[in-house]
């Protein structure tokens, strides 16, 4: 097992998949696990980099969204390679009421496969591909968008997720 509680000679989580319950650091320094948001759908949005116009506009989506993504029990948290102090600034700047979780050792980004070949500014570089993974109140990967676009993604998440019916019936 690692630092987040993996185990490595696991691959790739792919659909249909439980999620292994594991330990992320988060803006504010925290610590988080899976776990704690058992019983809610999970929203895990992977981003190449803080304060960049496509991360800082996809994050928008999601917070312009927020209040209605908790109506459908779901919360949002946001994963790129950035350090937690980047993200603290990001979160601050941006007014994001959801968590980013700081991934530097790539540890999540290989369990969900998002970190692909990019040609940048005339050299490849390995980099996140945008990808959205959406885990229901049990731990199962149950959707995931590949090579996002920005535009309107987070509404076409939430409109997702209000298609399947996920959230619980309320009394």
């Amino acid at each position: 097992m690692n630092l987040f509680g993996i185990n490595p000679k696991m691959t790739h989580v792919t659909l249909g998949d439980i999620v292994p319950n594991f330990t992320a650091i988060t803006t504010d320094n925290k610590t988080m696990q899976l776990s704690d948001y058992h019983g809610k759908n999970v929203v895990l949005y992977f981003y190449p980099k803080d304060a960049t116009p496509g991360c800082t506009q996809e994050a928008h989506d999601f917070r312009d969204h927020y209040a209605q993504f908790g109506a459908l029990n779901t919360v949002i948290l946001g994963v790129s390679r950035d350090s937690v102090i980047s993200h603290d600034k990001f979160k601050c700047k941006q007014a994001l009421p959801f968590d980013l979780i700081s991934d530097s050792d790539e540890t999540l980004c290989q369990l969900f496969d998002v970190l692909k070949m990019k040609n940048m500014y005339g050299k490849q570089a390995i980099g996140i591909e945008r990808s959205t993974f959406l885990i229901n109140a049990e731990g199962v990967l149950i959707y995931e968008w590949r090579k996002v676009k920005v535009l309107g993604h987070g509404l076409n998440v939430l409109e997702k997720i209000g298609a399947m019916s996920l959230a619980p019936i309320f009394d």
